[in-house]
């Protein structure tokens, strides 16, 4: 008999309405993988609740002008969607479950169908290629609170760590430049910047052992070998927010260089979101290509997230199959990435790090 294997894929959600927009942000900055400090226990809530009042109303305007909320739940039932049936395909009896962080389907609702559907393993798979504290670290620990609380207890469960050299998903990011560069018609590869944006983290994440800065910059070595493009390229950063340093350079700042080096010519490729969402569509699309504008930029252009790319989809379910049938690819693992990449923090976060290929 076939095993019956739920696979509960973790993203970060959004608002589903302009009045979700504040409790969003509410979860978000009152997790403790995100605000930290010492004595923050005491008033995690209370800061978490002046943020997110402070915050709304901005946020809320940049929801409305791509639609009144997120896309990420729809998006993501599509990628689930897909990956079920690919699975199904290959004769896995697969169902997949969306666990959304920080707004509805919550890890308890997740596990409450876990709970009901009687299945015989669960493949935790983050949709973060990149592993990092602010996401696969945060769904973990969520995932082990609520499952300790509603006893779920004697299924097998296996994480599936990160994924940032997949050939698959690396092979649809070349698609999705490929595609994206032609919208620059006849200007030579040359004369377009490749500006690759992955959400930032604070300096502090990675000093303390966090892996995402390696696993960016090897995705992007990846991509870029494989697209072999003669456009220059560079790694940056978005989405920060308070006074502590973080990652760099910012997307903007890319540009802005870009721009007083006389480029003209600029396609941003979000490397470390799989789905589209306010990041995408607003912060990038939006304000950087504004940015790119008073800056004197003549194109700018977005490459589209992978959302249910057939090869990004393909790339999921080889990562399930390799964790059913215990095959691990040991490229991906961060102590090789360390060796690659001198000078690098060493990456003590991940919970793979010098252990065996599992």
């Amino acid at each position: 008999m076939s095993q019956k294997v739920a696979v509960l894929v973790f993203q970060l959600g959004g608002p589903d309405s302009p009045k979700a927009v504040e409790p969003f942000l509410y979860n978000l900055f009152k997790d403790p993988d995100i605000i930290d400090f010492p004595g923050a226990f005491l008033g995690r809530k209370v800061l978490a609740k002046v943020i997110s009042i402070l915050r709304a109303k901005k946020v809320a305007h940049h929801y409305d002008e791509i639609g009144g909320k997120s896309p990420i739940l729809e998006l993501t039932n599509q990628q689930a969607h897909a990956l079920e049936a690919r699975l199904k395909s290959e004769g896995v009896d697969a169902t997949v479950i969306v666990a959304m962080r920080y707004w509805h389907p919550m890890t308890d609702a997740a596990i409450k169908r876990i709970k009901e559907g009687a299945f015989n393993k669960v493949i935790l798979l983050p949709l973060y290629p990149q592993f990092s504290q602010a996401t696969t670290y945060s769904s973990m620990n969520e995932w082990n609170r609520v499952a300790s609380k509603q006893r779920l207890n004697g299924v097998p469960t296996q994480l599936i760590c990160c994924y940032p050299n997949h050939p698959l998903m690396v092979e649809a990011f070349v698609d999705n430049i490929n595609k994206s560069l032609q919208r620059f018609g006849n200007i030579p590869q040359e004369d377009i910047d490749i500006l690759f944006s992955a959400h930032g983290v604070p300096m502090e994440f990675i000093t303390n052992g966090d892996p995402y800065q390696l696993q960016v910059e090897e995705t992007v070595r990846k991509v870029a070998e494989a697209g072999a493009w003669k456009s220059p390229h560079l790694v940056c950063y978005q989405s920060r927010v308070g006074p502590q340093q973080w990652l760099g350079p910012s997307l903007l700042e890319a540009i802005e260089e870009r721009a007083r080096n006389g480029r003209k010519n600029i396609l941003v490729a979000p490397i470390s979101f799989v789905t589209e969402h306010i990041e995408t569509l607003h912060e990038i699309d939006m304000e950087a290509r504004e940015h790119a504008q008073h800056y004197g930029i003549a194109q700018f252009e977005m490459m589209p997230a992978l959302n249910d790319h057939p090869k990004f989809i393909a790339c999921l379910a080889d990562l399930v199959q390799a964790r059913l049938h215990s095959r691990f690819d040991p490229v991906s693992k961060c102590e090789r990435l360390s060796q690659e990449y001198p000078g690098r923090p060493t990456p003590t976060l991940c919970p793979w790090y010098g252990k065996a290929a599992q």
